[in-house]
């Protein structure tokens, strides 16, 4: 039974850390992201043929001789015409060792929701910095915002390298000073990289220029970097989506609850608590696409059969063991104001926690965070769109979650307008940044 439930454990840690990296790109105006997106899906050969003679074309009517890469991935006709980007891009390609999920974020800091929304769900994230202009503003911005969001693993791309003579200590200095602010938002895993995205240095081929370079290329490093976490060391946490009662003469008295597991391993025999009402029972059966099994790890999507008869609709959260996460009704979080209209000291708004919504109300806004290290300001009586503050909810039903330091899954939330549904605001629940 042991060495089972280790060859199990070893299945779902192989599934979830080395199958698939999902990594956000960041960089200020004329950094040159675009081109080192569309260099390395260029060289990775992950353009089809049709794509790639489209971006000849259009940049032959622009006069340029060589292929624009950027315009690979600026789609958008307004940030064609600019030049920039604007929206985030979601690119998908694989190579022999790994799939890839690619979120192309904007720059500018009136798009930082945009960044907020590409890398939320980012387990990497590449912060693109121009060798000729080194640490900026705009870099320091990035940096807080992957270390706001909890992302594990960050690349410092020092670009342009062949405008500097691909000279070494250019990109010493560059890297040095970005690892130690960094450090002071509690990033613990920086890797920086000396590139060329316009030649082709060390993007997806080592360059030839920078032989005093020693580490991988971009796309080594992305194939290799360690992502995802054993599931078995996760607490689990299964929010549930749908209550399945067929009633038929074959399954008379079939009852499951169907969902996504957010994180952590069920078994059949497992304790576990359905939240919010606190009830406690044991796993009877766990089914995945029709067949029995006796363990489901995250991110599967399974059907979960309880022992106890349960009152369970969608939105209640089944934990393991005898307590799971905190259930209550007053939450306050970190997020980040999406929506052009700004945020107020009581709205009232909906609260979308995993697959739970319930109706809230802005008690208050202790604190408006600076972009530029996440520092606190004064006490504010609204957010405006791209703004990152503090919010102190009280919701009309209790909710369940976990602190997002703890479980970027179950610690996250979304404001919603209750008029129309736009998406309002995306939160984090917990205590305040500290940078660890």
């Amino acid at each position: 039974m042991t060495s089972t439930t280790h060859a199990e454990s070893g299945a779902a840690s192989e599934l979830t850390a080395t199958s698939l990296l999902r990594f956000a790109t960041a960089g200020s105006v004329d950094d040159g992201k675009s081109t080192l997106v569309g260099r390395l899906l260029h060289d990775s050969k992950s353009v089809l043929a049709d794509q790639l003679e489209a971006v000849e074309h259009a940049s032959r009517k622009r006069g340029q001789e060589a292929p624009d890469l950027a315009l690979l991935t600026d789609g958008l006709r307004a940030e064609r015409e600019q030049g920039i980007t604007i929206d985030v891009a979601y690119r998908y390609f694989a190579t022999p060792r790994r799939r890839f999920i690619l979120a192309d974020t904007p720059g500018h800091v009136q798009y930082t929701r945009n960044m907020v929304t590409g890398a939320s769900t980012a387990e990497l994230a590449v912060v693109l910095v121009d060798a000729r202009n080194g640490v900026v503003e705009q870099t320091r911005r990035h940096a807080a915002v992957a270390a706001l969001l909890r992302v594990p693993h960050v690349v410092l791309a020092v670009n342009k390298m062949d405008l500097v003579d691909y000279a070494e200590p250019v990109f010493a200095a560059i890297a040095a000073e970005f690892t130690a602010y960094a450090a002071t938002l509690g990033v613990k895993d920086v890797t920086a990289i000396p590139i060329s995205a316009l030649a082709g240095d060390n993007v997806v081929e080592p360059s030839a220029d920078m032989d005093w370079y020693g580490g991988p290329t971009l796309l080594e490093h992305l194939e290799t970097v360690p992502v995802g976490s054993d599931p078995s060391e996760e607490p689990a946490r299964f929010p549930v989506q749908y209550v399945i009662r067929p009633q038929t003469e074959e399954h008379p008295d079939y009852r499951g609850y169907a969902g996504q597991l957010a994180s952590g391993v069920l078994r059949v025999g497992d304790t576990v608590t359905v939240l919010p009402a606190g009830t406690t029972t044991t796993v009877a059966g766990i089914d995945v696409l029709g067949e029995e099994r006796d363990i489901a790890w995250a991110p599967q999507s399974v059907t979960v059969r309880l022992a106890a008869d349960i009152d369970i609709s969608r939105g209640d959260l089944i934990a393991a063991g005898p307590a799971g996460p905190r259930t209550t009704r007053d939450l306050e979080g970190t997020v980040c104001h999406l929506h052009d209209s700004p945020l107020r000291v009581g709205a009232r708004v909906l609260l979308k926690h995993t697959t739970r919504t319930v109706q809230a109300v802005v008690r208050e806004i202790p604190a408006r965070m600076s972009l530029d290290g996440l520092a606190q300001e004064e006490f504010r009586s609204e957010l405006a769109v791209n703004e990152i503050g503090r919010v102190v909810l009280r919701t009309a039903e209790p909710i369940a979650l976990d602190d997002y330091v703890d479980n970027r899954r179950t610690g996250a939330f979304l404001l919603i307008d209750p008029a129309d549904g736009a998406t309002l605001t995306a939160g984090m629940a917990g205590p305040a940044f500290t940078g660890q």
